[in-house]
């Protein structure tokens, strides 16, 4: 498998899903447009994508961040897609795919920044890919915006704050706004990035301060993701193959 992350942010690095590549001895390779590096020109030669978030959104332009161009990223979206291509998308991510797919971005009812529960959705509790994940579970979170819904997508999961948390676009697309790819490597340079804005979030309902942050553990909502990417890779070989 070979697996192709685009990269926003160093702050918003691929935490659990580069661990799940390594574990499993695929073939990983980057776009960190932060630093400048190129999107692949096709997506003839990757099997996975998965597109990583930020603190742009889908409306961010080249002049107002000259690094991010939302656009050209929702083309190699749209490409992969077509060829049948497996595609993930995380937060940002999740809004570029639906924005690609034809689907506007809207912002979410509330703010969430922490570890809060998920709750499947009567079509994610059936859905072969995350009814492992349980009726409930606490996953990270980081965000204010949610990705857009085609006619097709179908929301696997919501949260109190978010209605879409987990949409499924085809057997082979996701949008995750949740952020299951936390460690707490990951979640220090976030820390890091953004400890004006946690200061003056303290109001809000669903943001936690860093010491809270720090003290969350990731572990089984790791687990879960490597089980939904190996079931997402199964089901692309099998396409693959007819």
């Amino acid at each position: 498998m070979r697996v192709h992350f685009i990269v926003h942010e160093s702050f918003e690095a691929p935490g659990a899903y580069e661990t799940w590549v390594l574990t499993r001895g695929y073939e990983a390779s980057h776009s960190r447009v932060y630093a400048n590096e190129a999107l692949p020109g096709d997506a003839n030669n990757l099997d996975l994508l998965v597109v990583l978030g930020g603190p742009q959104s889908p409306a961010t332009t080249l002049e107002e961040c000259s690094h991010f161009d939302a656009g050209a990223e929702c083309r190699l979206i749209r490409q992969a897609v077509d060829a049948g291509k497996a595609v993930v998308g995380v937060c940002l991510g999740a809004q570029l795919i639906g924005d690609a797919l034809g689907a506007k971005f809207g912002h979410s009812p509330e703010k969430e920044i922490g570890k809060y529960p998920i709750s499947l959705s009567a079509e994610g509790k059936t859905n072969s890919k995350v009814a492992h994940f349980g009726h409930v579970l606490e996953v990270g979170h980081w965000h204010s915006d949610m990705p857009g819904l085609t006619a097709q997508a179908r929301i696997l999961a919501g949260s109190e704050g978010c209605p879409r948390q987990i949409v499924e676009y085809s057997k082979l697309v996701y949008g995750f706004q949740c952020h299951m790819e936390f460690t707490r490597e990951v979640v220090e340079l976030l820390i890091a990035a953004s400890e004006t804005e946690l200061a003056n979030l303290t109001r809000h309902r669903f943001v936690q301060q860093p010491a809270a942050l720090r003290a969350n553990d990731w572990d089984e909502m790791n687990q879960k993701l490597f089980t939904f990417l190996d079931k997402l890779v199964a089901e692309y070989q099998l396409a693959s193959l007819s």
